[in-house]
């Protein structure tokens, strides 16, 4: 009798056809691969959700904007490996649902707020990206909406399935100590990564305001943000007109001025000074990003100065006030600057806390090096200070505009 309902359960867990397989597994890949990339920079989730909350009006969640974006990371990719494994799959579909249908409606609001804002002037300050998979895609709300609702196709039809999908041959203690550990995985992943720097670092695709075309912001390892943000003057080809009694002329440059006598030791004695001929060899070029400035207390602008140099290290602080006082009172940073000092390397510091915050700043903090400004639009940005390195404050050392190594404030 037991051997019969045996074979009968074996048939039953048999049903499952291909195609929901297929579909079970593609949901679950989904919700993996969105957790993960998220994950990996859990910072940047903060700061997606924090922009949420101010489109929102609803600043208040400042405080929780982190902790928020990591819980929606877990829960996320916990999602998606239950579905792999099988594990309480009503509970799991369920849980699909209704994570899909929060987000169905909230793109969908997203999209059409967009919508009136380009075309008929509302301002409703709608968050532009998403971020439903982090920075490794960027997707338009439209775009995204109409993603969500693919999705929920799949889902809707994963949850009327729900009964034919049976739970892993696990006891219902031993399904949830498997769900925990892929839970606890991501949310170990996030804590690694939130006090180091992202494991991956996916780039960062800004828009041009002036071109609307997205450009590539890398601080990655290895790249020249010198390039991207340092204006190029134009070259000049600079000659010195020269003429004698007789109406003879001579275009010299420096060098060749320099050296004339050793030819021509009269030279200076029968040829007098006429003009200054300028020509143009290259054309100015700008820069690629706007709004990279390192501004002093007076208003001049050293960031052309610092991201060209021989060597320089950087600590950014886009936000003071959120800096632990535990970072700046480290023996870390009191073993950078020491080795700072003695290499003779300039060590200095970007922010985007007004100059009055920066300096007194300083002076409790006893920083023995300067901080420079970087203003931004609170709401619009551009916000290259705070998406530069992950850590607050971090460190990026920069060897002729190229970045040679970063560091959490944890690791200097």
């Amino acid at each position: 009798m037991y051997n019969k309902h045996q074979n009968q359960r074996t048939v039953k867990k048999q049903k499952e056809p291909i195609w929901l397989i297929i579909l079970r597994l593609a949901l679950a890949g989904l919700f993996l691969y969105s957790g993960f990339v998220k994950a990996v920079d859990p910072v940047a989730s903060g700061i997606k959700m924090d922009e949420y909350f101010t489109s929102f009006g609803m600043g208040f969640m400042h405080p929780f904007s982190l902790w928020i974006g990591m819980l929606m990371n877990i829960a996320e990719f916990t999602l998606g490996f239950m579905l792999l494994f099988k594990i309480r799959v009503k509970l799991t579909s369920l849980g699909y649902l209704l994570f899909m249908l929060f987000f169905f409606f909230l793109t969908a609001w997203l999209a059409i707020a967009e919508h009136l804002e380009v075309n008929y002037g509302y301002n409703f300050g709608v968050v532009k990206d998403c971020g439903c998979f982090g920075q490794a895609i960027q997707m338009s709300n439209l775009e995204t909406f109409l993603k969500n609702v693919v999705i929920l196709a799949g889902v809707l039809i994963i949850f009327g399935k729900r009964k034919t999908i049976y739970d892993i041959r696990l006891t219902i203690l031993g399904q949830w100590i498997l769900a925990f550990v892929g839970a606890g995985a991501v949310l170990l992943l996030q804590v690694y990564c939130m006090r180091n720097l992202p494991i991956i670092e996916f780039r960062n695709m800004k828009i041009d305001p002036n071109t609307l075309e997205k450009v590539n912001i890398n601080w990655n390892k290895g790249n020249n943000v010198a390039d991207i943000f340092v204006e190029k003057p134009a070259e000049i080809n600079v000659l010195f007109l020269y003429a004698n009694e007789k109406g003879e002329e001579k275009l010299l440059s420096m060098e060749e001025m320099e050296n004339i006598t050793d030819s021509y030791p009269k030279f200076y004695e029968e040829f007098n000074y006429v003009d200054r001929v300028d020509s143009v060899i290259a054309e100015a070029v700008k820069s690629v990003v706007p709004g990279f400035f390192m501004l002093d207390e007076q208003g001049r602008d050293f960031a052309g100065i610092y991201l060209t140099k021989e060597l320089v290290y950087i600590l950014f602080m886009h936000d003071l006030d959120e800096a632990p006082p535990k970072a700046l009172q480290s023996e870390n940073l009191k073993s950078l600057i020491a080795h700072c000092n003695k290499n003779k390397i300039d060590l200095v510091a970007i922010t985007n806390t007004p100059p009055e915050g920066i300096d007194m700043f300083a002076k409790t903090h006893k920083l023995p090096f300067p901080i420079y400004y970087n203003p931004i639009d609170p709401v619009k940005g551009p916000f290259i200070v705070r998406d530069a390195i992950r850590s607050n404050p971090g460190l990026i050392v920069l060897k002729n505009g190229i970045i040679v190594e970063k560091k959490s404030w944890h690791n200097f």
